[in-house]
C-alpha cells in the first residue's frame, strides 16, 4: 500500500527552474515573463510544482505554485484560464501543475484542480483515497493508497490507459505520456513514444521519476541516473550525476537534486533555467 506522500522540492517548466530551500523559502531562475518566477516573497513553504509546457514556439506561459506549511497554497505567474486561483483551497498535501492547469491533492485523499478544462483534466471532483498526483500538458494523474492508477484528461495517444497500472509507488505525467514507478524499482509507461521517452522496461533499482515532453528520468538507489527520450538539447546527458536524491523534468531540460542540497541541471538554457548551480540549501526530500 501507499502511504507516502512526496513533497517536492524542486521543479521545472518550459523555461524556469525552482527550487525550495530548506528554511521555507523559494528560489527561481528562468524566463519571467508572467511572473512565474517571482516567488522571492514566499515563506513557510512545504512544496513546489511548475507548469509544464510543451515544446511548441508559441508556447511558453507558464505559472508556479507553492504548497505552504499550513496546507494553503500559492501561485504566480500566466493565469489566462484561472491556474493560478487556488487562494481558497485548504488542506492540501501536494501540489502538481500542468500547462493551464493546477492540481491539489487533499489530506482526506480527494483531489481539486482548476485551469483549463478542454480536455477534461480538471474532472477529478469523483476521486478518492488518492495519495498522489501529477499533472500532464493535457492530463491528470491520481495514485491511489492501493497501487492503482486513475486519468482523466486528454488520450489521444494512450497517455491515460493506466487502469491495469499495479503496485505502483508513484507517478510522473509528460506532454503526451505518463510513466509508473513500481514498487519493486521497475517502470511502467504509456502514451507516445515518437522520442522513446516510453522505453523504460529495462529500468532496474528506480526510486523516483520524472517525465518532460519528450524524455523521462529515472533515480536510481544508488543516486545515478538515467534517462531516454529525446535529447536534442541534452537534456538527457545524466550519466555522471552522483549523490542525486530527486529529480525533475522540465519541457526540455533535468534538474537534479544532491545530498549535500546543491542543484545541477542540463538540458535546454536558453533562459537560464539551467543556471542553479549556485544554489544551496535546498530541501532534501523527505526531510
Amino acid at each position: 500500500m501507499v502511504k507516502r506522500r512526496p513533497k517536492d522540492t524542486i521543479a521545472a517548466g518550459r523555461r524556469h527552474t525552482v527550487g525550495l530551500k530548506s528554511d521555507g523559502t523559494v528560489t527561481a531562475v528562468g524566463d519571467n515573463k508572467y511572473g512565474q518566477c517571482d516567488v522571492s516573497g514566499w515563506r513557510d513553504m512545504a512544496a513546489v510544482a511548475a507548469g509544464n509546457v510543451h515544446m511548441a514556439t508559441n508556447t511558453g506561459n507558464a505559472h508556479t505554485i507553492g504548497l505552504k506549511s499550513d496546507s494553503t497554497v500559492a501561485a504566480v505567474g500566466w493565469n489566462k484560464h484561472d491556474q493560478c486561483d487556488v487562494n481558497d483551497w485548504r488542506d492540501i498535501v501536494a501540489v502538481a501543475a500542468g500547462w493551464r492547469l493546477s492540481v491539489g491533492l487533499k489530506s482526506d485523499g480527494t483531489v481539486v484542480a482548476v485551469g483549463r478544462n478542454n480536455e477534461g483534466q480538471c474532472n477529478v471532483s469523483g476521486w478518492h483515497d488518492m495519495v498522489a498526483i501529477a499533472a500532464g500538458d493535457w492530463h491528470t494523474i491520481g495514485l491511489k493508497w492501493d497501487g492503482t492508477v486513475a486519468a482523466v484528461g486528454n488520450n489521444r495517444y494512450g497517455q491515460c490507459n493506466v487502469s491495469g497500472w499495479r503496485g505502483i509507488v508513484a507517478a510522473a505525467a509528460g506532454y503526451l505520456h505518463t510513466v509508473g514507478l513500481k514498487s519493486d524499482g521497475t517502470v511502467a509507461a504509456v502514451g507516445w513514444n515518437k522520442r522513446d521517452q516510453c522505453d523504460v522496461s529495462g529500468w532496474r533499482g528506480i526510486v523516483a521519476i520524472a517525465a518532460g515532453s519528450y524524455h523521462t528520468i529515472g533515480l536510481k538507489s544508488d543516486g545515478t541516473v538515467a534517462a531516454v527520450g529525446w535529447n536534442e538539447h541534452g537534456q538527457c546527458n545524466v550519466s555522471g550525476w552522483r549523490d542525486i536524491v530527486a529529480v525533475a523534468a522540465g519541457c526540455a531540460h533535468s534538474v537534479g537534486l544532491k545530498s549535500d542540497g546543491t542543484v545541477v541541471a542540463v538540458g535546454d538554457n536558453e533562459y537560464g533555467q539551467c543556471d542553479v548551480g549556485g544554489w544551496r540549501g535546498i530541501q532534501l526530500p523527505g526531510k
